[in-house]
């Protein structure tokens, strides 16, 4: 028996899960709303029966043991951590900072019985699952460097918005660069350990956003991370993420090592050894027979497909609609793994602001509050 789904968020991701939660057989129940007239054109749209601007009413909805939440990041950890003490399964986007994915790693720590992952597509998308299957098989033997190139048009939304805010987990970095930050730790097996990276602002106003209000928000980023074991050891990794490409978008991930290399190209994945002449094809684009959605690039989009038969395997295999079995969702990203994909974005801004290579230092315990308080009055005795 499958759980009833509720889920958070008006977006157009939200948009493309329900109709993929339903061709799975999973029921949606209820959806949330920042307001209820955005709740209630939606919920009309795909057909969900009950919508609320109050997440109590869904978290609460006696029908709904999984939760799916895609709304702003500076929300998510509130509605993921209540679920959980509820006694909801959880599927949520990334959290606005590494104390609010801590405070999601502690949630999730104190109720193991309960599904708590990350919704980071990527990993799901069959091309990114066979790289990874090659690259344990020895295809590129030693692992050596990592490049990923993500361009593509304007993050912003048509409105002054969080995404136009980097406190508020707006941005290239933070939107995109997180998924491939979790991607090549889940490709290579490996964490980095200190990162470099650069942050630009292009657009900070627009035709829709002018006035005293301006965008803060990254629409560029450059990044290099160095993951695994130290000195000539160390996998090198390069990021270019850049959205000032309207009409166009570009998704490309290489892998190269002794042996041979690897590179994803949207949907597809290519393979070459040394001293062959051409690449050959080792996973084709099988077509994409859902929704066209031009605000979801279609690697995320059949990638959040699989990710959803994936969820489905998990509680087709208990009895118990709440339970769920570990092996069809072993893959996906856990709250662990979203504070390290934090922790280690965060290490990049600190980056971009020091002009110097940066540790990644994951945090154990939750900082105290009044911390800067308390060393200002300390400074003020002394």
């Amino acid at each position: 028996m499958l759980p009833g789904v509720g889920v958070f968020g008006t977006g157009s991701t939200a948009r493309v899960l329900v109709p993929l939660l339903k061709a799975e057989g999973f029921e949606v129940h209820a959806l949330w709303g920042r307001s209820e007239e955005e709740a209630c054109c939606l919920a009309k749209e795909l057909g969900i029966p009950f919508h609320t601007s109050r997440s109590d009413d869904v978290l609460l909805h006696q029908d709904v043991d999984l939760v799916c939440i895609y709304i702003p990041p500076s929300m998510t950890r509130q509605i993921a951590v209540k679920a959980l003490g509820i006694g909801k399964n959880v599927v949520c986007e990334k959290a606005a900072t590494a104390v609010d994915s801590f405070k999601m790693v502690t949630a999730a720590r104190y109720y193991p019985q309960l599904l708590s992952i990350m919704g980071n597509t990527l990993r799901f998308l069959p091309a990114f699952v066979a790289m990874r299957q090659l690259l344990v098989e020895g295809y590129v033997g030693e692992l050596q460097v990592c490049d990923v190139r993500v361009y593509g048009p304007s993050l912003l939304d048509q409105s002054y918005g969080w995404t136009c805010e980097e406190l508020m987990g707006g941005g290239g970095l933070h939107t995109v660069g997180s998924a491939i930050i979790d991607l090549l730790s889940y490709l290579s097996g490996t964490r980095a350990h200190r990162v470099h990276g650069l942050l630009r602002t292009f657009v900070q106003q627009n035709g829709l956003i002018r006035g005293i209000r301006r965008v803060t928000s990254d629409d560029f980023c450059f990044f290099q991370m160095l993951m695994g074991g130290t000195g000539s050891s160390s996998v090198c990794c390069t990021v270019t993420l850049n959205f000032n490409m309207p009409g166009s978008f570009v998704h490309e991930v290489m892998v190269v090592g002794s042996t041979g290399r690897l590179i994803a190209r949207g949907t597809e994945l290519y393979g070459q050894r040394n001293g062959s002449k051409s690449e050959e094809l080792l996973v084709g684009d099988n077509g994409w027979v859902g929704p066209e959605v031009k605000e979801m690039p279609l690697p995320l989009l059949q990638g959040l497909s699989s990710m959803v038969k994936a969820l489905r395997q998990s509680f087709q295999a208990k009895e118990e609609r709440r339970c769920w079995a570990r092996g069809p969702v072993a893959t996906a990203p856990t709250f662990e793994d979203g504070l390290y994909v934090q922790t280690v974005v965060e290490a990049v801004k600190r980056s971009s602001s020091s002009g110097e290579w940066e540790c990644v230092e994951i945090m154990s315990h939750e900082p105290d509050p009044n911390q800067n308080l308390c060393e200002a009055l300390k400074r003020n005795k002394n």
